[in-house]
């Protein structure tokens, strides 16, 4: 059987679908998916909100990931830049 991929505006209809509705497998029996795949990506919407539903290979993060990893990137770059200014000082003392 060949696996389906589903649009991130389909995943976020039915998600929104299955809290307005009584009956999740209805619904999932209605979308043509199965009511597991429903629970799935109403975990994933709860957990990363409008982050969910990416796509392969890019990864989900909430909001505070986010946040943490650009201020890692940019306290990285800070680094680098304080070290270019040791590193020639110590060429010229070298030299």
């Amino acid at each position: 059987m060949e696996r389906k991929n589903y649009s991130k505006k389909f995943k976020e209809n039915a998600v929104k679908l299955s809290y307005e509705r009584s009956s999740q497998s209805a619904l999932a029996k209605e979308l043509g998916i199965s009511s597991t795949l429903l629970s799935k990506w109403r975990k994933e919407f709860v957990e990363y909100g409008s982050a969910s539903f990416q796509g392969r290979g890019i990864e989900r993060l909430t909001d505070e990931q986010r946040k943490i990893k650009d201020l890692e990137k940019a306290l990285k770059n800070k680094e680098l830049e304080l070290e270019k200014p040791n590193e020639a000082m110590v060429r010229a003392k070298l030299a």
